[in-house]
């Protein structure tokens, strides 16, 4: 049976390294910071470089996070999403449809550069989901 899991996603608005840096202080764990890369998939982060994606993991915790997007500035209120993610690709799949059903598909599930299918939304609710379908490779 395949397992699907859902935490909070942050956008930090370039926050990202200095707020999940705090919350691991506080919460132990595990901390990974990438960065994007033109060239391709993304890299580990080096000290001056924007988060693309931040995750702090503890004792079954999840927060990720990132600096966001110049291109799609937050509000109040809309900084933060449900990520689901998982293995199991027709499950998530249709999750991503029925979520979205009568919301706002702001980018349809598609392959990117980290080799994962991903897509995010807004719900009828006006609920922001981020759905990312691991490959084979990144499990």
């Amino acid at each position: 049976m395949s397992q699907i899991s859902a935490n909070p996603y942050i956008n930090f608005q370039g926050q990202a390294r200095k707020a999940l840096e705090f919350y691991h202080d506080a919460l132990g764990g595990e901390l990974t910071l990438m960065a994007a890369d033109p060239a391709g998939p993304p890299k580990e982060a080096g000290p001056e470089d924007p988060i693309m994606h931040g995750m702090l993991s503890s004792d079954g915790l999840r927060i990720m996070g990132s600096d966001g997007h110049p291109d799609y500035p937050p509000t109040v209120g809309d900084n933060v999403a449900i990520a689901l993610s998982g293995t199991d690709h027709d499950r998530l799949s249709l999750a991503f449809d029925k979520l979205s059903a009568e919301g706002q598909v702001k980018q349809p599930l598609k392959t990117e550069s980290w080799g994962d299918s991903f897509g995010y939304f807004v719900d009828k609710f006006g609920i922001n989901w981020m759905v990312n379908i691991n490959s084979e490779g990144n499990q």
